[in-house]
Parts: C-alpha cells; structure tokens; sequence
C-alpha cells in the first residue's frame, strides 16, 4: 500500500525524570533522531512548563518530529512522521530510544495520505544556502 507518509506514533515509559525536564537535551536527542532519520532539520522549538514538562517540534523537510513530557511519571509521547521515501521514523525511534532508556516502549505505525495514486510526486528536497550571517537559507 502506497501512502504520503508514515507515522510512528510512540510512548516512552520510565525514562530519567531529569532528562525529560532538559529541553536542550531533547531538542539535541530530535535534532538528531531526525538526522538518523535521514531527514533534513529545517528548525526546532522547544518549550518548558511549569513546575515541569516539556513540549517541543524538529520541523523537517520531509514533516516533524514531536516530543512532548510528563517527568513527574518518567513518560514521553513521541511522534515521527515522515514524507517520501528516503526517510525512516522507525531509525528516528530507536535512536530515542537509546538515548531516553525507557524501561519499555509501545509504538505504532500509521499511513498518512493513503491515496488511489498510481505514483506519488513528493516535494523536492531543500537545497541550502549560506546567507551573509552564516544561517542557512531553505528553497
């Protein structure tokens, strides 16, 4: 069956409490886990609750990455959706995954844009360009 993207849909359960409060260290752990991925980070916001949680997004190329906390109860919900055909949400999991150290996870897939298309035309890649103050440009 031929869809737009997949989404992997995941619950992390028992991972450092104080981790799970560090936005830094989860925007780096997304950041990366989309570059496992093979996807292209265009941005990231991330954002610290209080007393405590997090909630955060890796924008790319090919769609998202969304972490968001509970660190009261060790929990994350995750979501790696992805685009096209040259990337996996299931390597943006597992490298996560290894970094967070759930005690266990539970995870589904589901097909987004599941259409009667012979074949699919995904938007082209972002090319970069280096500005004159050294941020990268996306086309």
């Amino acid at each position: 069956m031929k869809a737009l993207g997949r989404h992997v849909l995941a619950e992390y359960f028992n991972c450092d409490k104080e981790l799970l409060n560090d936005p830094q260290k989860l925007e780096q752990f997304m950041q990366e886990a989309a570059k496992k991925a093979n996807a292209t980070v265009v941005s990231s916001s991330f954002r610290t609750f209080e007393p405590f949680g997090v909630s955060g997004v890796v924008i790319v190329a090919e769609s998202h990455l969304a972490i968001h906390t509970w660190p009261e109860y060790g929990f994350a919900a995750v979501d790696f959706f992805t685009c096209g055909d040259t990337s996996n949400p299931w390597k943006a999991h597992e490298f996560l995954k290894s970094v967070l150290k759930p005690s266990h996870t539970e995870e589904k897939e589901v097909l987004r844009g599941v259409l009667e298309i012979e074949q699919f035309h995904f938007k082209p890649s972002f090319i970069r360009h280096k500005q004159k103050n050294n941020s990268a440009a996306y086309h």
